[in-house]
């Protein structure tokens, strides 16, 4: 069983929803992702998405581009992100990390190398699941048999606006868990509508039959409280990046903890009573 199928299995089990904090590789220093990593699971995540910076993010919204571009600037790129991900499995080896980001980088990777070298190494690197924003379910058959070929979860996106033939063709395809967009738009959005997001969950669940997590907008804790009423987990991204920005290292680790305790302690609070945690993790700097 993959890491990813066994979290949402577990948390099933103890009637808890999955928090997945998203970060941008390499940001806000170069070398502090492997300790932001840790940092979020001692505070609560259960999955990291794990972004990969590239100069064209056309489904995020500026924050995200932002921490995107100042990576790119101190030399991120998918080797090192695949260096950071083994250094988070030196000490590591439970928590689902799933890359996310855009074909380019993954392609340009296999044709500095050879077919599948991306699938290779990330396998080896410990990655657990990949979401690439712009492959849609048909365009992306050779990708996916070779990541299968290592145990490696396609993700895929759907939206408000995707199609009954676009729900089924995910659903066909997709493996660990399918992330929901909750609204129109980019990553960052400020506007968030708790209602249509439960009626696009309902319309989802027609179709697929694996954990759904829902992201994009939600931006305080009770609106991740909400929205896990219904979704098997909520992505947490521009809200998380924003609060990185300007800090000093330390200190952005600080801020980041404490930000992934308070919505852990949010979610956990429509659980059962012998779930909830008093235990406070310790914090790795």
């Amino acid at each position: 069983m993959s890491r990813i199928a066994a979290t949402f299995e577990r948390l099933q089990a103890q009637s808890r929803k999955a928090l997945i904090p998203y970060v941008t590789a390499g940001y806000p220093y170069a070398d502090i992702t492997p300790a932001l990593m840790h940092v979020l699971v001692e505070a609560g995540a259960d999955v990291i998405e794990l972004g990969v910076p590239f100069s064209d993010p056309s489904a995020d919204g500026p924050t995200i581009q932002a921490a995107g571009e100042q990576a790119l600037r101190q030399g991120i790129g998918l080797p090192t992100v695949l260096k950071q991900v083994s250094q988070f499995r030196q000490t590591n080896n439970d928590t689902p990390v799933v890359l996310m980001g855009y074909a380019n980088p993954i392609e340009r990777y296999d044709a500095l190398r050879h077919a599948g070298a991306f699938a290779e190494d990330a396998a080896k690197a410990g990655v657990d699941g990949v979401l690439v924003v712009d492959y849609p379910p048909q365009a992306s058959e050779t990708l996916a048999a070779q990541l299968r070929q290592h145990s490696i979860d396609l993700i895929f996106l759907l939206a408000p606006t995707s199609t009954e033939a676009r729900i089924q063709q995910v659903a066909e395809r997709a493996s660990g868990y399918v992330y929901g967009v909750s609204m129109k738009g980019v990553t960052g959005a400020k506007t968030l509508d708790t209602t249509l997001v439960q009626q696009m969950l309902s319309r989802l669940r027609r179709h697929v039959h694996i954990p759904i997590g829902i992201g994009f907008g939600i931006r305080d804790a009770s609106t991740a409280r909400t929205i896990a009423q219904t979704a098997d987990a909520v992505v947490i991204g521009s809200w998380l990046i924003e609060s990185l920005a300007n800090k000093p290292a330390a200190e952005a680790l600080a801020v980041a903890s404490d930000m992934i305790r308070d919505i852990r302690h949010q979610l956990d609070l429509d659980m059962p009573e012998p779930v909830r945690s008093t235990k406070q993790p310790s914090l790795r700097t």
